[in-house]
Order: C-alpha cells, then sequence, then structure tokens
C-alpha cells in the first residue's frame, strides 16, 4: 500500500504545547500561464484521522489526488482546519521576480491570510528566509505531512478554479482543462493565436514566441 502523510512532523511540536502549526505549499510553479498560489493550513492539535477527521484519511500530495477528490477534500479542510488561507502572486509579478521568489512570495501571502498566527510553519522542502516564524523544511513534505498536504489540497482548488474562470477571458487555450500547464495542445494552441495576458513571457516557449513577434 503506497505511503500517505502523517502527522509526525506536528506531533513533536504539539507535545511541546504549540498548538498553531501550519502546513505551507505552493503550486503552479511550472505552467506557462497563470498565478503561483500557495496555501496555508493550521489542523486543530492532536487531530486524528476518526469521527469527523475522518476525511484525513484521504489527504494525500494535491498532485497525487484526482481532481474530483480534490475538489471533495478542500471543503473539509477549509471548514475543520483552526485557520486556513491562500495566496496568489500575478503572472507579471513572476516575470518580474522570477518563479522561485514568486513562490516564496505566495507563501508568505497564504500566511498573511490566516485568521490566527502560526507558532511553527512546516515547509515542503523551501525555508521562508523573509518570515521570523520558526519553521522546518521538509524535503518531499506534502507527501509526508498532512497538514502540508492539506496546503497543497487548497492551493490547487483554488488555482484551478481561477484558471477555469479564464478560459471564457481567454479562450481557445483549453484553459479548463489544462489550467496553463504545458500541454501539447495548450503550445499548439500558443503557435496558433500567439501568447494572451495569462501567459508567463519568462518561461519557455513563451519567451521565444514573444522575441520572434517583437522582431517581426
Amino acid at each position: 500500500m503506497p505511503k500517505r502523510p502523517t502527522f509526525a512532523a506536528e506531533r513533536p511540536l504539539w507535545a511541546r504545547g504549540i498548538g498553531f502549526v501550519a502546513g505551507i505549499d505552493e503550486v503552479g510553479r511550472g505552467p506557462l500561464a497563470g498565478p503561483v498560489a500557495a496555501g496555508a493550513v493550521i489542523l486543530p492539535p492532536g487531530a486524528r484521522a476518526a469521527g469527523r477527521f475522518r476525511w484525513l484519511r484521504h489527504v494525500n500530495d494535491s498532485k497525487q489526488l484526482p481532481p474530483e477528490a480534490r475538489e471533495e477534500l478542500a471543503p473539509e479542510i477549509w471548514s475543520h482546519a483552526v485557520a486556513a488561507g491562500v495566496g496568489f502572486i500575478s503572472v507579471s509579478s513572476v516575470d518580474r521576480i522570477g518563479i522561485a521568489e514568486a513562490s516564496r512570495q505566495a507563501m508568505l501571502a497564504a500566511i498573511a491570510n490566516l485568521r490566527v498566527r502560526p507558532q511553527h510553519l512546516l515547509l515542503d522542502a523551501f525555508p521562508l528566509p523573509a518570515c521570523s516564524l520558526p519553521q522546518t523544511p521538509i524535503i518531499g513534505g506534502d507527501g509526508l505531512s498532512l497538514s502540508i498536504a492539506c496546503a497543497s489540497i487548497i492551493a490547487k482548488v483554488a488555482r484551478d478554479k481561477l484558471m477555469d474562470t479564464q478560459e471564457a477571458v481567454y479562450p481557445g487555450y483549453g484553459f479548463l482543462t489544462n489550467k496553463g500547464y504545458y500541454t501539447p495542445e495548450h503550445v499548439q494552441a500558443l503557435g496558433r493565436l500567439g501568447p494572451c495576458l495569462l501567459h508567463r513571457r519568462s518561461f519557455s516557449p513563451v519567451k521565444e514566441m514573444v522575441a520572434a513577434i517583437s522582431a517581426i
């Protein structure tokens, strides 16, 4: 049976009286179009995958879950978390400051949107130097920590819903299905229609297409 995330990272912190442990994760680093997003989730200390939290049994890294499962779990997370928040960083900011810094800014925005201040952060792989809160980066954290996995789910669902709304605004690119990610159909549409305002000018092949258009 494949491994699923647990509270192994959270329990030692809870045992020390650190109740507000926030899992943080970002989504949307790789797409050709759309913003980068991040989620932050504080689950109740001592929570177990039983009773009203039995839905935790189905939580996993958002990339490992089908869309239907993510969409079912997201409302449970929002409803049962002590606090949850999502932050977005725009396409123009991604192009201006780079995807790594944009991802960090999205995580900071998600933390700022929590209704309570976390006492400790559990992060998927990368630390947040700009944040003074105590923090623990965990490599592969979205597949190991339930708090981080929950953060990845609400961020992914929020970003996907935003991209769904852009289908009508920028028709022809298939945002309803590709969510801005690189697919053969998306690249074909780019070649046919050219980049729209949602496309990241700093990402290939969009960067090369923009340069070619400018050279005409």
